[in-house]
């Protein structure tokens, strides 16, 4: 069961001779359960597909179902709270409220939905992400690491049935940034979460179940993301190829 469609999406930004195409006819479908990351170079239009797909932008052009229903066909009040209960965001500069503890913060989406939090569920969570012991401390009191388990708490906490994740690891080092990688595995598996991740990443990006290309606004599945050599074959047609990331 495919979980997301997008469906011919374009955005155009700007008119006349200072348009710009940021997106052109994206299609494809992603099934319930599956990691997808999206890779390209700064300025390729991976953004605006990750803005579109989590209705913090809306396309010139084209259509996005999230489990079955056409979000932009959606008035404004409905699609908030449609965006709030479903989809999760999770940022590569955490964005975690400074003054809330990580319980808090966690919390936070729940209570602004006018919920009471499922404490038990709350549990689990700190478990999960390994922030039992951290829970009452401020986001100053965290290590980079730390603060990022903690955003994916706040991510899980609505129970959301997609995870946009934009550069999770981005101001992590490689140990964090594995560790980060294997808690969004783990998740993903033990909730049944679908997740859209950017990445710049090439090794990052090969620990998904499918890898996605935007380059120049233009889409391209690349498949299982265990194919390297379809992957490697296409860096020097892209300008990718730095060791260990995109551009």
């Amino acid at each position: 069961m495919d979980l997301l469609k997008v469906k011919a999406v374009s955005k155009t930004y700007g008119s006349g001779e200072a348009a710009v195409q940021a997106l052109k006819k994206a299609s494809f479908t992603v099934p319930k359960g599956e990691f997808v990351a999206i890779v390209g170079e700064s300025g390729s239009g991976k953004t605006t597909l990750l803005n579109m797909i989590g209705a913090l932008d809306t396309p010139t052009s084209g259509k996005v179902f999230i489990d079955g229903k056409d979000i932009f066909a959606m008035k404004e009040k409905r699609l908030t709270i449609f965006r709030r209960r479903n989809i999760g965001f999770i940022f590569q500069s955490f964005n975690l409220i400074p003054e809330l503890t990580v319980e808090q913060n966690m919390i936070f989406p729940v209570l602004l939905d006018y919920q009471k939090p499922d404490k038990r569920y709350l549990e689990e969570l700190l478990s999960v992400l390994n922030l039992k012991e951290r829970r009452h401390h401020l986001p100053g009191q965290l290590s980079g690491g730390q603060q990022q388990r903690a955003a994916i708490g706040r991510a899980l906490m609505t129970r959301p049935s997609l995870i946009l994740a934009d550069e999770p690891t981005g101001n992590l080092d490689t140990q964090n940034s594995s560790e980060v990688m294997a808690l969004l595995k783990e998740t993903s598996r033990k909730y049944e979460q679908t997740i859209i991740m950017i990445t710049h990443n090439r090794r990052i990006a090969q620990t998904a179940d499918r890898i996605l290309q935007v380059s120049d606004g233009v889409v391209t599945d690349f498949g299982r993301a265990g194919d390297v050599r379809r992957l490697s074959a296409n860096d020097r047609q892209t300008g990718y190829g730095k060791e260990g990331g995109f551009e």
